[in-house]
């Protein structure tokens, strides 16, 4: 062949060749990346949480069995005035559980003597309405004469904060009982369920 026909043939203009390779590279990558072409967009959130206020018990009254005679059980109501009170404080209408460690004796007298002390299964009462008075306590106002060994799983903290705890019982002394004074301790256990 004839070297100007052959260069003739092979030439285009240089910017025209250039200009056709790059139109073919956009059209291959617009092809193949189609989420070259997609937008985007961002978004933040947040999160949040409200911690209940701090859960505490305390002893308001202690449960009183008073003067008692060698062999006479002596038993004392949940409603009486000499009931033991427990005060539970901490968010109101919030769920809580509630477990009572009773004691089986009280120990005293001379020689560290022990005298029986029994519980009943209707021996306590829970009021939420917080009243801290066992000889007035509402009826519909929480659970009365309840087992102080299990207590209700639905029981709430009062609307104002507070709940009480009335605990009633029976000391049964012996015929030979020591004289002097006698005493246990009543542990309250309380903590939120979550629910």
């Amino acid at each position: 062949m004839n070297m100007e026909v052959e260069k003739g043939m092979k030439t285009l203009p240089e910017w025209l060749t250039r200009l056709a390779r790059l139109a073919t590279l956009l059209v291959a990558v617009a092809l193949l990346s189609p989420t070259l072409a997609v937008s985007q967009d961002v978004a933040v959130g947040s999160a949040t949480a409200t911690v209940y206020a701090t859960l505490t018990v305390t002893s308001t009254a202690t449960l009183v069995f008073g003067n008692v005679y060698q062999g006479i059980a002596k038993a004392i109501a949940n409603n009486d005035a000499d009931a033991g009170v427990f005060r539970v404080s901490g968010q109101a209408s919030s769920v809580i559980s509630i477990y009572m460690q009773l004691p089986e004796y009280l120990a005293g007298g001379v020689g560290n003597d022990r005298m029986v002390i029994a519980f009943s299964t209707t021996d306590a009462s829970v009021d939420s309405t917080g009243g801290n008075s066992p000889t007035t306590m509402a009826a519909g106002k929480g659970w009365q004469n309840i087992n102080p060994h299990a207590f209700p799983a639905a029981t709430k903290i009062g609307s104002a904060g507070n709940t009480d705890i009335y605990l009633g019982g029976k000391v049964i002394p012996s015929v030979n009982q020591t004289a002097g004074n006698y005493q246990a301790d009543v542990v309250l256990t309380v903590a939120y369920t979550g629910s």
